[in-house]
């Protein structure tokens, strides 16, 4: 008997075996043992171990899902949402810095769990936080006004992006004007370094030349190298004589140069800075209550100085190509500003020294409540509604 003929007869007969009584039994083990010349211990197992109509489920391919832990998944979003919603690749480099201050903060971790977040890979992180992404569609309001004046005698610069050492800057005002841009509102002051991406910024109410030059000149100081150069737009907060003079008129003079009028794209680093870095935090809320302008300087020079420069990495275009219809963009690694900072052989060691022994110091979750805390403090004081004093 062939071993097919052997399978179809069991299937015929294994119903009947397994109905059976004890006797019964024993007559059909003679019948099988008989027809199949199978060994009785080896048939009794054949019978009762016979499924009938059942197809073997496939194994499983590939190896164990290791990124469905819920003690993952939680880890993943407070970082994330604590980054204040990075995109996948800038969020992959954030965890390094981040995951040493969530035990302290949060609780630790299993082993399992930390090497997981240390191997995930970006489009990992798409897929696991695709269901709590946020988008943001607002629009800005521009406030810039041409400052004439000068344009003759500040050159234009259109090759920012080449420069690769620390030191030159990119400047631009934030409004923060609400609805209309009657009236006095506060600004904000906002730098970007060109080389390493390191920011600052500082708050200023109204657009005039002496309170700008003024936070401009503590935002020089605050810088971890030397100004070298500084490039604004066509604003009149910018392109006035109090600036001129202060940036040329010095044993080592700055380079100071203005962009293209209406070319945004001549400042494009620092457009992306205004969203990021002041747009997400502050919002298009109109701050017209001069007392926000003490407090938002308080939190740009201290928790905000830090969680940026220090915790939120960024990426720098290196090339852009178009083929055809496509345009390929190039970005360099994820990089915090600290860390193009420390790589450069242009900052003295004793300033690197001093930002390594304050990085050790920060926990950037601590950072991240502070700054929320003072926020709210902020819109407290700009919403507070004026006492009114009751009458006799």
């Amino acid at each position: 008997m062939s071993p097919r003929s052997k399978k179809e007869y069991l299937a015929a007969i294994a119903k009947r075996y397994k109905e059976a009584t004890k006797p019964q039994k024993h007559l059909i083990l003679d019948e099988v043992c008989a027809a199949t010349q199978y060994h009785r211990k080896h048939a009794i197992r054949k019978l009762k171990g016979f499924k009938r109509f059942t197809k073997p489920q496939p194994k499983p391919r590939g190896r164990k899902p290791i990124y469905d832990s819920p003690e993952l998944l939680t880890a993943l979003r407070k970082i994330w949402l604590s980054a204040n919603q990075p995109c996948s690749t800038r969020l992959k480099a954030s965890l390094p810095l981040w995951l040493p201050s969530y035990g302290p903060t949060f609780g630790k971790l299993s082993p399992q769990v930390l090497k997981a977040l240390i191997t995930i890979s970006a489009p990992t992180i798409d897929r696991l936080l695709k269901p709590v992404r946020v988008k943001y569609k607002k629009r800005g309001r521009a406030t810039t006004k041409p400052g004439t004046l000068l344009r003759k005698q500040i050159p234009i610069k259109t090759n920012q992006w080449d420069e690769s050492q620390p030191g030159f800057l990119e400047a631009d005002t934030v409004a923060h004007c609400g609805d209309t841009v009657a009236g006095m509102f506060a600004f904000t002051v906002d730098g970007v370094d060109i080389a390493t991406g390191w920011t600052e910024q500082r708050a200023v109410w109204g657009k005039g030349e002496t309170g700008v030059l003024e936070q401009i000149h503590h935002i020089e100081q605050s810088l971890p190298f030397p100004l070298l150069g500084f490039d604004c737009d066509n604003g009149s907060e910018f392109l006035n004589y109090h600036l001129l003079r202060h940036f040329t008129k010095r044993k080592k003079p700055v380079q100071f140069t203005r962009s293209r009028a209406y070319h945004k794209d001549d400042n494009a680093h620092i457009e992306q800075k205004n969203w990021t870095h002041v747009r997400q935090w502050l919002g298009y809320d109109r701050l017209d209550n001069p007392q926000v302008v003490p407090l938002l300087n308080n939190l740009y020079t201290q928790e905000w100085h830090w969680f940026q420069n220090f915790f939120l990495p960024s990426v720098k275009l290196l090339a852009k190509e178009r083929i055809a219809s496509k345009t390929i963009r190039r970005y360099d690694p994820p990089k915090t500003p600290y860390q193009p900072v420390m790589e450069s052989p242009l900052v003295t060691q004793s300033i690197k020294n001093q930002l390594t022994a304050l990085l050790k110091t920060l926990n950037p979750f601590q950072l991240k409540a502070t700054i929320e805390g003072k926020l709210k403090n902020i819109f407290q004081v700009q919403f507070q509604k004026p006492q009114v004093k009751a009458s006799r």
